[in-house]
């Protein structure tokens, strides 16, 4: 558990997110790419923007391996970038 400000907050409620700038252009990798982050991120929220011109992939999980994230987005010959 999380505390502070007098509050007490479960961590299954504390949420990690991470923003990546990729090359991803097809809806049809990008959906295989979401599916195989939840797979390793189980309960994961996972989306790519392919709209954005940064195509960015946002990550949010309880736990989330910003160098996992980047080496499977990169082993579907992607480039996979952390955003400040």
């Amino acid at each position: 558990m999380i505390t502070g400000n007098n509050r007490i907050i479960s961590c299954s409620q504390y949420t990690m997110v991470e923003v990546f700038k990729t090359n991803v252009a097809k809806a049809e990798h990008a959906q295989e790419i979401v599916f195989a982050l939840q797979q390793y991120f189980p309960g994961s929220r996972v989306t790519i923007d392919l709209e954005d011109c940064d195509r960015v992939l946002r990550v949010e999980a309880r736990v989330v391996s910003i160098e996992k994230i980047i080496q499977l987005v990169q082993s579907a010959d992607y480039e996979c970038v952390l955003m400040n």
